[in-house]
């Protein structure tokens, strides 16, 4: 009985990292649509330099969706945070 009971938790938790993780990505899917509509906004009002950044931010976008950059939470902790004293 506790093996079924293993296995339905186990599920339940793979289909909450999936939840997660769906979300995660729509998440970032809108925000990089929102990317796109300010760096046209940005590019009509000729604001060159803020063109650029959110072009650059847009591009980080796309790469994490595409799982060519970790995102933040792939990454080590700051060692200040690692080292801090609860």
């Amino acid at each position: 009985m506790e093996q079924g009971g293993q296995t339905t938790h186990l599920r339940g938790h793979m289909m909450q990292r999936n939840d997660i993780k769906r979300m995660r990505t729509e998440r970032l899917r809108y925000i990089q649509s929102m990317l796109g509509e300010m760096r046209t906004m940005a590019e009509a009002e000729r604001y060159d330099m803020l063109t650029y950044l959110i072009e650059m931010a847009y591009v980080e976008a796309s790469d994490i969706a595409r799982g060519q950059r970790p995102d933040r939470m792939n990454r080590p902790k700051p060692l200040d945070q690692r080292n801090a004293v609860a």
